[in-house]
């Protein structure tokens, strides 16, 4: 598979549709490397030059299940181009299972070969501002989702694992904190709070909220008694329990999004629902230092006066329980985030039977898109899903149904994070994006954010060719749920959560959700296969 050469190896790795190459950087600043690839070893094609040294070439317009030869030139001002490797690889077609495996493991990337260094955390985006090095605490929650994932899929050891965690539980120690929640972003160089916007300075009980899935997580996953994961699992009950949720009740029955030390309670923000912030109130039910009250669930979340609560109007001949009206229930980011750890399936409360509200959810958004009322290019079974994301070619919104949020851009995500709810749907997407658009839409860490092929006949300005941390996350994780499951059994292995289920009313299936506590209840006791070491 692999040439030797003097600076080391030349790895060649075959998928699908693409050949990822790599190779050692070699000293000289701005070398660039010219690949060529053949069929037969004589005739030799040009296939990209570049300054990188990992690369990805997209093969199957020259055949499927096919071997290549590879060859490695340096290029020098003024000198003939070398060969400095050769190595061959070959393409086979993947099975749905080993599809969603590479997606997984490409996008694993964004939080572990990309996370700041000396925190540990998730960057907000890739590319990255050249000013600032800005990390996320939900992207970072949703990370954390992402590493228990590379854990047990053994793409890292459990001790690598941990050690990632640690660092983020540390960095998450020395942050500051108000009222034990954290900011939305920081500086990643200063360690100081990073505005999101012009009074948003302080506490984000929401993007804290995604930080403690992740955290709670990890907390039943890293369960073997060793001084290194016990003193993780310590530390993250001390910052769960340092989480003051009654504090943004201000006193109301209902909660408030922000608070800053600065500003006060400015930003005004009431959590009602339906959004992706099911997670919060859950969460806030279950601390057992911080909790609300039932009542500030169901009347604050589920409160008559939220117009955004209650929808039960069909579309496309289906019935959906909760969610916007305007735009049929809103972006798919609200069928994830809260979802990473939260086990929707038979999971239902007074309002609603969550597995069948984001099925249909996702559902009615699909039916929207083959629907296509605004013509744009490419919408069809084959390629939908609208959720929040960067726009193409500039922009940033929460794409949803209609004429304000639906501008003709598809996010991956949404339709990838969906797998647990439309499986069959969902591959059909995955499988799509990857084989007729791959060769511009799918990079080093997996799908880029955006793709809109009505801007332009050119693929290449079809693509947003950025990486966002709360895109990325769920695609790992949603698709970890549907294939084993495994995140939502360690995040439903904790007896504080199911204690806050049962306070607000919730069931599993129809069932009482149980008095006894996880480590008594072998139906929730988490006890994964041991990850590879």
């Amino acid at each position: 598979m692999s040439g030797a050469w003097a600076q080391g190896e030349f790895e060649l790795t075959g998928y699908d549709s693409h050949i990822e190459l790599a190779w050692p950087k070699l000293h000289s600043e701005g070398n660039q490397y010219q690949v060529e690839a053949s069929l037969d070893g004589e005739n030799w094609e040009h296939r990209l030059t570049t300054h990188d040294t990992r690369v990805l070439d997209f093969v199957r317009e020259m055949g499927s299940n096919i071997s290549l030869q590879y060859r490695l030139k340096l290029l020098q001002d003024n000198a003939p181009a070398k060969v400095i490797a050769t190595g061959s690889a070959q393409i086979r077609d993947f099975s749905d299972d080993e599809l969603m495996d590479m997606v997984q493991k490409y996008t694993f990337r964004y939080f572990w070969e990309y996370a700041e260094p000396q925190t540990g955390w998730a960057r907000e985006r890739k590319p990255r501002l050249p000013t600032v090095d800005i990390v996320t605490s939900g992207g970072t929650g949703f990370g954390i989702a992402a590493i228990i994932t590379g854990a047990q899929r053994g793409w890292i050891t459990r001790a690598q694992a941990i050690g990632r965690i640690t660092k983020i539980t540390d960095t998450l120690d020395r942050l500051e904190r108000f009222h034990g929640m954290w900011a939305h972003w920081y500086d990643a160089d200063t360690g100081e709070v990073f505005n999101f916007s012009s009074f948003d300075d302080g506490g984000d009980i929401v993007e804290s909220a995604f930080m403690a899935q992740g955290l709670l997580t990890a907390r039943e996953y890293f369960n073997q008694q060793t001084p290194e994961e016990t003193a993780l699992r310590n530390t993250i009950t001390r910052l769960w329990e340092g989480m003051e949720w009654d504090w943004y009740t201000k006193g109301e029955n209902v909660l408030y999004w922000h608070w800053s030390k600065n500003y006060d309670w400015m930003m005004n923000h009431k959590i009602t629902g339906y959004n992706e912030a099911l997670i919060v109130y859950i969460l806030a039910a279950s601390s057992p230092t911080h909790p609300i009250s039932a009542e500030v669930y169901h009347e604050g979340w589920a409160s008559w006066e939220a117009d955004t609560f209650r929808n039960y109007q069909d579309y496309y001949g289906m019935a959906l329980p909760l969610g916007q009206h305007l735009t049929k229930g809103g972006p798919l980011f609200f069928a994830h985030y809260s979802f990473m750890g939260l086990d929707p399936r038979g999971l239902r409360d007074d309002y609603a039977n969550y597995w069948e509200q984001n099925k249909r959810h996702t559902l009615i958004n699909r039916a929207y898109c083959i629907d296509n009322p605004y013509g744009w290019q490419g919408y069809g079974e084959q390629l939908w899903g609208l959720s929040a994301g960067d726009m193409v070619p500039a922009g940033y919104t929460a794409h949803a149904p209609g004429a304000q949020r639906d501008h003709g851009t598809i996010q991956p995500t949404a339709a990838l994070s969906s797998m647990p709810y439309t499986p069959s749907e969902s591959l059909s997407v995955l499988r799509n994006l990857y084989r007729n658009y791959g060769k511009h839409l799918f990079g080093e860490m997996g799908f880029y954010d955006g793709l809109n092929p009505s801007v332009s006949q050119d693929p290449q300005q079809q693509v947003r060719y950025t990486y966002l941390a709360i895109d990325q996350g769920p695609i790992v994780g949603m698709i970890e749920n549907h294939r084993s499951g495994l995140l939502w059994q360690a995040f439903m292995a904790n007896s504080e959560v199911l204690a806050g289920l049962r306070k607000l009313g919730f069931s599993i299936d129809q069932r009482q959700i149980p008095e006894l506590a996880a480590s008594e209840n072998e139906e929730y006791v988490f006890s994964p296969t041991p990850a590879p070491q």
